[in-house]
């Protein structure tokens, strides 16, 4: 069977959220890794309402660096933390949201990240993110799924870290053009799915969205792996 992971940076809701909806809904990802979810005013319930029109739940508590796992109904959660990730000086701080998921057999611990602007913490937080995953998962006798917004190319260092460890979703088996930013006019592939290598990577893309809604929804286009795991 195939499961559908994705990532998306939501903006902080700060375009149009019934837009956002709509693409999220759009992806039909069991599994959707979000970034720049809201974390101040009435966050809980302003994550809860995107998940809930999107025809999904929040699996992951917390709201530290803006990062959170929401789940389809396919996908039951075994498991969910948030951890801090090492702080640096003057920068925002950065968390690791994490969710062991199963759904039909195939057990996943899928973790969303949000990488920093500053190279020295990009990198740092790639390495401790990996480490951390392959913890949970060890835990938990589940394949790694680690995705988010890299804030950086696929040639740069932290990038090649993740996908030393883990494979490049899209690198495997590309979908459509890849980029995903900006999303009015994308010249960049700046975030990503990255998954244990023993999971089948069947496709990894964009989303087949509406053009008006894709631009409208946020500043970052969403990626969605669907993944073979197991027999």
């Amino acid at each position: 069977m195939t499961i559908r992971v994705g990532t998306y940076n939501l903006h902080g809701l700060r375009d149009s959220v019934p837009a956002l909806a709509r693409v999220i809904a759009d992806a039909r990802a069991d599994v959707l890794c979000v970034q720049e979810a809201p974390r101040f005013l009435r966050w809980r319930a302003r994550r809860a309402a995107l998940a809930a029109a999107s025809g999904l739940s929040v699996a992951t508590p917390g709201r530290v660096g803006g990062v959170a796992v929401l789940v389809g109904p396919r996908a039951r959660v075994l498991h969910a933390e948030t951890r801090r990730l090492r702080a640096f000086l003057g920068l925002e701080r950065r968390a690791l949201a994490v969710a062991v998921v199963q759904a039909e057999g195939a057990r996943l611990a899928v973790g969303s990240l949000h990488l920093d602007l500053h190279d020295a913490a990009r990198m740092r937080h790639a390495v401790e993110a990996v480490a951390l995953m392959e913890d949970v998962a060890a835990r938990h006798g589940a394949a790694v799924v680690l995705a988010g917004d890299v804030n950086e190319h696929p040639h740069r260092p932290a990038w090649r870290y993740l996908a030393g460890r883990l494979a490049d979703c899209y690198a495997v088996a590309p979908e459509g053009d890849g980029l995903t930013f900006p999303a009015g006019k994308p010249s960049a592939r700046i975030d990503g799915v990255f998954a244990a290598r023993g999971t089948h990577v069947v496709s990894c893309g964009g989303v087949r969205a509406a053009s008006a809604d894709l631009t409208g929804a946020s500043d970052h286009l969403p990626v969605v792996a669907e993944l073979r795991v197991g027999h």
